[in-house]
């Protein structure tokens, strides 16, 4: 089944265009990392998808148009935004009852069930808690809900490697299964790099690359190079060159430079990239001081 579907998607604001005639696929049972710079598009990108904007285009969310049908679709759409939007004044408890009450697909037990693996009480009011619980909170609220798509845009802006990793933890073990579609954004990107099954770069409103993980895996490669093969690996012409401890580390893209993995492994150490080396490779003279922090790239 087909989750999400756009064809010719565009989006403007005046004379900005921060959609230009994207295409774009997702199928169920898949986790999408959508990635760019800021002001790529994906913040409009999702808003079109939830139904928060209007757009140009052809666009199917679930089999629906999500700008005219978006009550119908909410049904089966959970969102969780880089700030969790749950009301301050209220106890725990509250929160699970409105929720509960408003929800037709909402497992109270199962909410509950989330809950018994934190810290958080449910006496406690939400302006009590630290941000890392506000977001447990609202991902057991999330989870809880039998939705057939789940929308995460920056769903562990702010929070230390601990909650990150149990975030994505509880999604992985509590949430995702093949009846589920998780579409996310993040500026950490090693966060998702084993979690996700699809990739996306995004920039200036035009979708840059669309792969698989298992492609990514087997089609991009890097290489520390050997001083003595410094010559024959740039004669290669690797997509991308750079300098760590006075050795060149390349990148190569065996599907079209050319090459094979036996090739490149005989010019030194060989590893996969990460997710974030790519982007540089790719975009980065596109995007600027963006792009040049290889461990906290603005994506």
């Amino acid at each position: 089944m087909t989750v999400i579907e756009a064809h010719g998607l565009r989006k403007a604001f005046g004379t900005t265009v921060a959609l230009n005639n994207i295409d774009l696929r997702v199928e169920e049972g898949r986790i999408l990392g959508l990635i760019g710079p800021n002001g790529a598009g994906k913040t409009t990108a999702l808003n079109a998808i939830l139904g928060l904007t209007p757009y140009q285009g052809e666009l199917k969310v679930l089999g629906r148009d999500p700008w005219n049908e978006r009550d119908q679709l909410m049904r089966d759409v959970c969102f969780i935004a880089d700030v969790a939007v749950l009301p301050r004044w209220a106890r725990v408890s509250q929160a699970i009852a409105y929720v509960a009450g408003v929800h037709p697909r909402f497992d109270r037990a199962k909410a509950e069930g989330f809950l018994a693996k934190t810290d958080i009480r449910h006496t406690s009011r939400i302006r009590e808690l630290s941000k890392g619980m506000v977001t447990q909170l609202h991902l057991a609220l999330v989870m809880a809900i039998d939705a057939k798509l789940l929308v995460l845009d920056e769903p562990t802006l702010g929070l230390d490697i601990l909650y990150r990793k149990q975030f994505y933890d509880s999604l992985l073990n509590d949430y995702f299964d093949r009846s589920h579609t998780i579409l996310v954004t993040t500026h950490q990107v090693e966060d998702i790099q084993n979690v996700l099954t699809d990739l996306m770069f995004i920039n200036r409103g035009r979708i840059v690359l669309d792969c698989s993980m298992d492609e990514f895996e087997s089609r991009y490669v890097e290489v520390m190079v050997h001083p003595e093969h410094l010559v024959a690996a740039r004669a290669l012409k690797a997509i991308y060159e750079r300098q760590v401890l006075g050795r060149s580390i390349m990148l190569f893209d065996l599907k079209f430079d050319h090459v094979d993995r036996s090739q490149v492994a005989r010019l030194g150490d060989v590893r996969t990239p990460s997710i974030s080396e790519l982007f540089i490779a790719m975009l980065g003279d596109e995007t600027g001081n963006q792009a040049g922090q290889a461990q906290g790239v603005a994506i």
